[in-house]
């Protein structure tokens, strides 16, 4: 795979596009099968670019990706232990939840959770309810 600064000469756009091979770019360019995602021209070519130099001193050290990771992964299920300490857990049933408790003035001493799809989400953040979404790591200890 290569990567290609392109600039569309009729828009002065520049965007990056990955190609199979540099032969694979010349193909494409030859047959007009190139164009930009801005204005449909087909007057796209490639642009200068710095060059991307290996550095002969990294050694790729997977230890240090999965320690990130590890990382992460524990920072969220401090999180997940937090919010089911605090808060009532609805299920399927979120958005029907935060409705009720937003229009009906119900009190809830807890705050809830489950879940919802992004587009709940979003009608929910549309009508004024504060909802957000949150990544969530299943416990596979067990």
């Amino acid at each position: 795979m290569i990567k290609y600064k392109l600039i569309c000469k009729n828009c002065e756009l520049k965007f990056d596009s990955w190609f199979a091979s540099s032969k694979e770019y010349e193909k494409l360019k030859k047959f007009s099968f190139l164009s930009c995602h801005n204005c449909n021209s087909k007057k796209v070519e490639k642009t200068l670019m710095t060059p991307r130099l290996i550095n002969k001193s990294y050694t790729y050290n997977p230890k240090i990706k999965n320690n990130k990771l590890s990382k992460i992964n524990k920072k969220i299920r401090e999180y997940q232990g937090f919010i089911k300490n605090n808060f009532e857990f609805v299920g399927e049933n979120f958005a029907y939840e935060a409705r009720s408790i937003h229009y009906n003035n119900k009190k809830k001493f807890k705050g809830i959770y489950g879940s919802a799809s992004k587009k709940e989400i979003n009608e929910l953040k549309e009508e004024g309810i504060e909802a957000e979404m949150i990544p969530w790591v299943e416990d596979k200890s067990n």
